[in-house]
């Protein structure tokens, strides 16, 4: 058994692996997924005034701007999520983050306070993520408004959780279990030779209890919430998943949504996506696709569950007297 853990992204990352080939260490291990991350950082990192997308934003030219493949494969995915969810998802999104406050660049005191209307109605003329063109031979970006300015945080740990099990599965191991802020990516079996198993915790600030435990066995899980980011202003929570459509934190936002899938960044993506959504238009896009996808919904003293059937396939039911009653797809 091997363990190793690291700073990245303004988080943590850490890797749990089962039989460790003969001559692969610890060491070994850390110092791979933390290249790794560290590199997926410097490409997409809108925290780093040095990394590919700052610059990317700074850029005012329209033409074809020089990136790094995985970065461009990361918005090849965004737009494709984007057209699933009819702009639900949209990366260049950032001017509205940075607007209220959840972004690195953003007004002096904006976060907790509402900006006016006129400034949201000014940010949301440069988000559409139809401004944006990707090519990935050679890898470049190219968009249409010179103001244009892209957030890849909502899918960039998703993607880069799956990249590190990817390094390991070069380095022959196929029992690990990675973790990158709150993206999980696990394949093969825990140490206990039974699926992994991951908890969803309780949408709760500052309460740290596991509401529901998963089993992942290949597959990458990611949970969206409305308490980790956000402030309050005159009783109504404003959290940082902004509705491209409107310009503000979706009226419509679940607690929390939980996707499971084959890729890291779809799932972290989708995760979003089905937050801005809301329960009603999320859960019936989570059926229409067959995504295994958890909401929790707040009510005024008690919490609502739904999940689809894809998703009730992964629940560890080995203490059904622990699970709160759900509502789940037809």
């Amino acid at each position: 058994m091997g363990y190793a853990s690291g700073p990245t992204m303004g988080s943590t990352w850490t890797v749990q692996v089962v039989h460790l080939p003969p001559s692969i260490t610890p060491e070994m291990i850390r110092a791979t997924a933390q290249e790794t991350l560290d590199r997926v950082e410097q490409q997409m990192s809108t925290y780093r005034a040095d990394s590919e997308l700052s610059k990317f934003n700074r850029y005012t030219g329209t033409d074809w701007f020089a990136i790094s493949e995985d970065f461009a494969r990361v918005v090849e995915l965004s737009r494709h999520v984007s057209d699933e969810t009819g702009g639900a998802f949209d990366v260049t999104v950032g001017p509205l983050v940075n607007l209220w406050g959840f972004g690195p660049v953003h007004p002096a005191g904006a976060f907790g306070t509402v900006p006016s209307d006129a400034e949201i109605e000014e940010a949301c003329k440069h988000v559409s993520y139809r401004l944006l063109d990707v090519r990935l031979a050679p890898p470049a970006l190219r968009k249409s408004d010179p103001l244009a300015y892209v957030d890849l945080s909502a899918i960039a740990k998703g993607y880069a959780a799956e990249l590190v099990g990817h390094r390991l599965e070069a380095l022959g191991i196929s029992d690990f279990l990675v973790l990158v802020g709150g993206e999980v990516r696990a394949r093969g079996s825990s140490q206990r030779a039974r699926p992994w198993r991951v908890g969803i915790e309780t949408p709760t600030p500052g309460v740290h209890r596991v509401l529901y435990t998963v089993q992942l066995h290949d597959g990458s899980l990611s949970t969206s919430g409305d308490y980790r980011n956000y402030f309050d202003v005159n009783g109504h929570r404003y959290c940082h998943e902004i509705d491209p459509s409107t310009g503000r934190p979706s009226t419509r936002n679940p607690a929390s949504v939980t996707v499971a899938h084959a890729s890291g960044g779809y799932a972290d993506a989708m995760a979003t996506a089905l937050m801005v959504l809301g329960p009603d238009e999320g859960m019936a896009l989570a059926n229409k696709l067959h995504l295994a996808a958890f909401f929790i919904i707040r009510g005024k003293d008690h919490f609502e569950y739904r999940a689809t059937s894809e998703f009730q396939q992964l629940l560890d039911r080995s203490n059904p007297a622990t699970m709160p009653m759900m509502e789940m797809a037809p």
